[in-house]
């Protein structure tokens, strides 16, 4: 197989649904033991939670994300043990709580010490969040000078032509009614707050404690800051800085994205999660595939983007990147 230069990239919130993992637990022995691990960790059955969510508690974001991020795990492990070393990531990436999935992959964090880490995140970012999100096809400066005039601001840069803003549920009203008398797309997201803004910064003074006393190491793969859109310096206290400004401040995915660029990956394989109308793990599609792909046409960079989100796709990536 020639050299590839491979991305790994790990979905956030938005991508969880009922039913995630059950296919995984069927097949692959490591995602079998990752979930039971997940669940002694936490103190409940993360998967009664993820393959059946019984209380409807999924999409709430305190169990939301320790869910996605076991998935995204589940799904890189699974991936590995069919590969080998014979595909190794020269980068990742994740997009908020993704991040973390991608620094579990780097070996900068234990599977368990994630988990916890956000389990305690979600609960802060709904306890003590508020307000709300909207996501506008608005360029970043143009975007950025419509949120000041409403007391609001970016949540996330997410390709050069998309910008979520975030604030007080008030001012998102009037926001987006300046969007639609100028006849411009507003989508209200379905979050439990203004997360990556001004009004996490409650939750991140606590979330803090909690970062300060979860051990860190230092990142094995290189992987790209949310916060700064460039690499994670390799040092435990930076990263850990790092994560605590990301709760209050915009993702820069489109930043992640160029400096992926710029170091030439030419695959990105996406882990876990999964978006689309149908019910069951075969019928979803990856949350970040879109994204991507639109910013590479953007910047006229050429590469290959596969899925690696459920039992199937793990199984078809694998096979194709092996015998490629």
């Amino acid at each position: 197989m020639a050299e590839r230069k491979v991305l790994f990239v790990f979905p956030g919130q938005g991508s969880q649904y009922r039913g995630m993992g059950s296919d995984l637990v069927e097949e692959f022995p490591v995602a079998r033991e990752l979930y039971t691990r997940a669940s002694t960790a936490l103190g409940y059955d993360l998967s009664e939670l993820s393959f059946r969510d019984p209380r409807a508690e999924l999409n709430l974001t305190r169990y939301t994300q320790p869910a996605l991020l076991t998935h995204e795990v589940a799904c890189l492990e699974a991936f590995r043990g069919l590969v080998g070393d014979r595909v190794r990531p020269s980068l990742g990436a994740g997009h908020s709580l993704g991040e973390y999935s991608a620094l579990v992959m780097a070996g900068a964090l234990t599977f368990e010490s994630a988990v916890n880490l956000v389990s305690k995140r979600g609960q802060l970012m709904s306890e003590l969040g508020r307000g709300g999100m909207v996501a506008t096809t608005l360029d970043l400066p143009t975007a950025a000078a419509l949120a000041d005039k409403y007391f609001c601001g970016v949540a996330a840069h997410n390709m050069p032509d998309q910008t979520v803003l975030a604030g007080e549920s008030a001012d998102l009203d009037k926001l987006a009614a300046e969007l639609e008398s100028a006849k411009k797309r507003a989508v209200r997201l379905n979050t439990e707050g203004a997360f990556h803004s001004f009004l996490m910064v409650a939750a991140a003074q606590q979330f803090r404690q909690v970062l300060e006393q979860t051990e860190f190491s230092g990142v094995a793969t290189p992987v790209l800051s949310n916060y700064t859109g460039k690499l994670h310096e390799n040092s435990p206290e930076a990263i850990r800085a790092r994560l605590f400004f990301q709760l209050f401040n915009p993702v820069q995915w489109v930043g992640c994205m160029s400096a992926a660029m710029d170091a030439g990956f030419d695959t990105a394989i996406e882990f876990g999660g999964g978006i689309g109308k149908g019910e069951g793990p075969a019928d979803k599609r990856p949350n970040l595939e879109s994204i991507v792909k639109k910013t590479l046409k953007w910047r006229e960079h050429q590469a290959q983007y596969l899925p690696a989100i459920n039992a199937a796709s793990i199984r078809a990536t694998a096979q194709q990147l092996l015998s490629g």
